[in-house]
Formats: structure tokens, C-alpha cells, sequence
């Protein structure tokens, strides 16, 4: 096996991990496959007999990569008003994976948390805190000092301080998520409440070809209030796991319209993330024959 060979082989044992950094990174699936592409092409003539420690500096490179691409696309997302990360979306239906899945995804919540990071801190977050790179090789991607570094994922963890935590008890997740979906439907808005954390969030991206549905809510008042407007799809609701926690399919006449996904804390919903941008939902690939009693 020649360098050329031997590096390849590496880099896909890592892709797994490499793939969880970029994610976490960069909160979008297409951008993660770009990131990797691109670190690809940056070390693909590299003899990897010069490197130590071949995952963190593979970690390293992909870091690098994707703090380039979260420093380029801030003034493209400037013309939206709300933006939701791409979701990964498992079916109730696709059996005992569920619980792996569970362990090792990211909670859109904290996505979404990520977002409001600088590109900078965020590296250093999600390198130290949570794939646990030392603060030198993440001083090498930053090109800053190792005190520089230490002091932007300080900053970082200050800001997500008081970031929901989700409940790990995922059959917990859907009771509470159940119990929403029945009171919207039904149109009960007393038992919305009892679901609803006080301080609940609702977010809906729409992108561009739906701009008018994206906005931002505060309060369990206004969610409840809002979330009973759209009573009627919920005949089309499927249940899904959105990243690991219990989420939800809207899917009228068998096409994705969005994909929501909760976070309940102490078996209260407090925060609520939907996509609705017709063009990101179709990159997810996801389809579903109509309900049998659809057209009725």
C-alpha cells in the first residue's frame, strides 16, 4: 500500500468522526459533506508517516475547514430572518437504532445555541468541550495562542450556559410530544399550556421561498396560540426522531411541509424548531406513501 492509499484508508476509518465534527460545526448536512470534500483535497498529498496522531490532526483540518465556511456564510444568511440547522431525521418505523441514534446526535436546541457563537468560539467548543482536542492543536486551527483558545471556548461555554437541556428518557420525549399534537389537534388550549413551558420558544424557517411563515416566538401564550392555527395538518403528522429526540413529520398527501423537533425539559416542551424551507427539506431526502384514509 502506497502513502496515497494509506492516507485514503485512514481518512475513511475517521469519516465517522470527522463527520460528527463538521455537523457540529457547521449544523448542515450538505456543508458537512463540502467540509470533508474540501479537507480532503487539502491533505490528500500528505505522508502520513509525519503525522502522530492522525485523528486529531485530521480533526484539525476539518476545524480549520469549517471555521472558513462559518466565517464566508454569515453575510449569505443575513437576508433571513430566521434560520434552523438542518435536521437528521430517523423514522419511528427504522427499529433498534434508535437508542444508538439517541446517544450520538446533537440536539437541534443547542444547534440552534451554537449559532449565535462566533465562528471562533465555536471551533473552540466543539473541539475541547465536546470531542476533546487539546487547546494546542486548536490553537493551531484558530492561529492564535493556546491562552487565546482556552479563553474563546471559556467565553463559548459562558453563552450556553443556560442552554435547555433535553431529557434523556426518550419514551418521556414522546408522551410530552403525544400530549401536544392531541391538544392542537383538538384545539384544547388549556392542555397546550400543561405541555408548554412558560418561557417556551418557537422557531420556524421558512427560507426564502416561504419567508413569510419564518418567525420567532416567546411564551407559552403565543405558542399555544399560534401552533392552534395549523389544527388541520395534524391528521399528517408522523412521528420521527429529529436528532435523537422525539420529533415529528408534517407530511400532507405523502410530501414533506416541515419537520419539527422538541426539546422537553423536566416533561415540559421549551423549545420548538421547525424547518419549512421546501428547498433544504428536499435535500433531506425523506418521502412517505399518503395515509390510507387521506383523501376521505
Amino acid at each position: 500500500m502506497d502513502e496515497r492509499e494509506l492516507l485514503t484508508e485512514r481518512f475513511k476509518q475517521h469519516r465517522p468522526h470527522l463527520r460528527a465534527v463538521a455537523y457540529r460545526m457547521l449544523g448542515s448536512v450538505s456543508e458537512t459533506d463540502d467540509a470533508l470534500q474540501e479537507a480532503w483535497l487539502r491533505i490528500r498529498d500528505q505522508d502520513p508517516g509525519t503525522v502522530e496522531n492522525m485523528q486529531a490532526w485530521l480533526t484539525t483540518v476539518v476545524g480549520r475547514v469549517c471555521l472558513n465556511m462559518l466565517r464566508s456564510r454569515r453575510a449569505r444568511r443575513e437576508e433571513l430572518s430566521v434560520h434552523v440547522p438542518d435536521p437528521v431525521v430517523s423514522l419511528e418505523e427504522d427499529g433498534p437504532e434508535h437508542e444508538a441514534l439517541l446517544a450520538e446526535s446533537v440536539g437541534l436546541a443547542l444547534l440552534v445555541v451554537l449559532e449565535a457563537l462566533t465562528p471562533a468560539e465555536r471551533l473552540a467548543f466543539v473541539l475541547h468541550d465536546v470531542f476533546g482536542l487539546p487547546f494546542a492543536d486548536i490553537a493551531t486551527a484558530l492561529d492564535r495562542s493556546e491562552a487565546a483558545a482556552q479563553q474563546l471556548a471559556s467565553r463559548a461555554r459562558r453563552r450556553l450556559r443556560n442552554s435547555p437541556e433535553p431529557d434523556r428518557d426518550l419514551a418521556r420525549q414522546k408522551r410530552v410530544v403525544d400530549a401536544f399534537f392531541a391538544a392542537s389537534r383538538d384545539g384544547y388550549f388549556d392542555a397546550l399550556l400543561e405541555v408548554l413551558d412558560p418561557d417556551v420558544e418557537l422557531r420556524i424557517d421558512g427560507g426564502i421561498l416561504r419567508a413569510e411563515a419564518s418567525l420567532v416566538l416567546h411564551g407559552a401564550d403565543a405558542v399555544a396560540a399560534h401552533t392552534a392555527t395549523y389544527s388541520k395538518l395534524y391528521p399528517f403528522v408522523r412521528p420521527a426522531l429529529v436528532n435523537g429526540a422525539a420529533g415529528a413529520v408534517v407530511a400532507p398527501r405523502g410530501r414533506v411541509l416541515s419537520v419539527m423537533a422538541f426539546t422537553v425539559t423536566n416533561g415540559k416542551i421549551v423549545q420548538i424548531d421547525a424547518l419549512l424551507d421546501p428547498e433544504r427539506l428536499a435535500q433531506l431526502d425523506l418521502s412517505f406513501p399518503p395515509i390510507a384514509d387521506e383523501h376521505r
